[in-house]
């Protein structure tokens, strides 16, 4: 498979940018609506980079993170695009998880990506994650990503209308998606050593490839475009809610629950890990606080 996809790795990476736009200006515009005494939280900027083992560049993007909000107490959405060389580790398990021949001998690879996970200030607001990507080598390509919902608080009507979002987005692209996504978010953000999911689901994928670049690259844009509308009303909705002390319990211990799945198990904070990328941006999904009983 020759590298002929300079102009599909330049179109994910531009849309993965402009997603992160339309959140950040939304997340920021809720910040504005939601007044209190406290001021509006505001995203810093940190440009990430990627440094290959030779120390020679390999990429990098932008982590957004804002702390101590009205709304959220730490939300972070980061974009990035690297590129350079995997090692024996991540060529291994790539080619056994993948079944992708040749991968000693040409182990290049190239990725982009957004991804974001929101801790709120109110207990009844539920956290939530999403991210979409794009993954090539020489030898395959293909999209992943995904959105969960993690409240610390459940309300059934916000689990319906988080997950009906993302099954109206799907549909068009044909109506089995739905429920094999949701499927597949149910097993991988299952916590083993709890025995217990670290929240109430949403939809996944990974290793995505139909041969048909346009339409597997229109579901990954539907992934991403459905998070705002399954997501922002549940936020707006639960701000103004009022919260007590075992609410707020809850929550950390919930967020506790959140770290151990991102620390031990989640495929995005592995890989960021092993291959280099900035350790702080690959751990922006750890919440401020959490706390284990």
């Amino acid at each position: 498979m020759s590298d002929d996809f300079a102009d599909r790795k330049a179109a994910a990476a531009d849309w993965f940018r402009t997603l992160r736009d339309r959140i950040v200006d939304a997340f920021e515009a809720l910040e504005q609506e939601h007044e209190t005494a406290e001021p509006a939280g505001r995203f810093e900027l940190t440009p990430t980079r990627r440094h290959a083992e030779d120390g020679s560049d390999a990429g990098g993007g932008l982590m957004s993170v804002m702390r101590g909000g009205r709304v959220f107490e730490k939300v972070g959405v980061n974009i990035s695009t690297v590129h350079g060389t995997l090692g024996a580790r991540a060529q291994a398990a790539m080619a056994a998880r993948k079944g992708l021949p040749g991968m000693a001998e040409d182990p290049r690879f190239w990725a982009s990506g957004i991804s974001l996970v929101a801790h709120m200030q109110n207990p009844h607001a539920p956290a939530v994650h999403m991210n979409t990507r794009m993954f090539w080598t020489p030898h395959a390509w293909w999209f992943g990503g995904g959105s969960d919902l993690n409240p610390a608080i459940e309300y059934p009507e916000d689990t319906e209308h988080f997950h009906a979002q993302q099954k109206a987005h799907l549909d068009p692209h044909g109506r089995a998606l739905y429920p094999r996504l949701k499927a597949w978010a149910d097993e991988y953000f299952y916590i083993p050593h709890r025995h217990r999911a670290r929240g109430v689901g949403g939809i996944f994928m990974d290793d995505h490839c139909t041969g048909d670049w346009e339409a597997d690259f229109a579901l990954t844009r539907s992934i991403g475009e459905a998070f705002l509308p399954a997501w922002l009303p549940l936020a707006q909705k639960r701000r103004h809610q009022d919260w007590s002390p075992a609410d707020r319990e809850a929550q950390l211990v919930h967020r506790g629950l959140y770290a151990e799945y991102n620390l031990v198990y989640d495929r995005g904070t592995k890989f960021g890990l092993e291959t280099g990328h900035d350790a702080n941006a690959v751990l922006m999904s750890l919440p401020p606080l959490a706390k284990w009983v």
